[in-house]
């Protein structure tokens, strides 16, 4: 397995328990936990900041396109037509979920805290499939059909980003904030 492959996974490892916190968040509401704003707030930051940006943003400026330019027709369907759509409504799910709380900082309904749920949990269930799949089926085939060469353009490309200091801070900030809510 290819470095940034094994980079990615161990990404969709942290947001994936990261979709645990958000589940277990969304069972103690039903259960009677009040709304934290501060808490809806830093998972949209985390979401946005560390799953799309960091994680999808290398998935789209470095695997994606390799595979789509030297794949074809297979490459292109899997990834214009499959991921890039989930990576979108991933993200139409946040501003839906972003929606909901200004609707509950605005003025807190039933309504309102249904949307929080909704949205959050269907960002959850759609991000765990996408893993799986980008894990299970995505990587494993780019990793069986990609050429060496592809493989290090991608995978020098994905260091250079993980070495910026901006995106150091980035996952630095986040996964300890993963490490706080996980410990809550």
């Amino acid at each position: 397995m290819h470095w940034t492959t094994e980079r990615m996974m161990e990404e969709h490892a942290n947001i994936n328990r990261m979709l645990d916190v958000v589940e277990r968040e969304c069972v103690a509401i039903l259960d009677g936990r009040g709304i934290d704003l501060s808490f809806w707030q830093q998972v949209v930051a985390f979401i946005r900041l560390y799953s799309d940006k960091h994680h999808h943003g290398k998935e789209e400026q470095f695997l994606f396109p390799v595979m789509v330019r030297k794949l074809g027709r297979v490459g292109e369907t899997m990834v214009t037509h499959g991921m890039l759509v989930e990576h979108d409504l991933g993200r139409s799910h946040v501003k839906d979920l972003e929606n909901s709380l200004e609707q509950w900082k605005e003025k807190p309904t039933t309504l309102a805290k249904l949307g929080i749920l909704a949205n959050a949990m269907a960002y959850v269930n759609l991000l765990r499939l996408h893993t799986g799949k980008e894990n299970n089926v995505v990587y494993t085939f780019a990793e069986r059909m990609l050429d060496e060469d592809s493989w290090k353009e991608i995978d020098a490309s994905a260091k250079a980003f993980e070495a910026d200091p901006k995106n150091v801070q980035v996952k630095d900030t986040y996964l300890a904030l993963l490490a706080r809510y996980e410990s809550r």
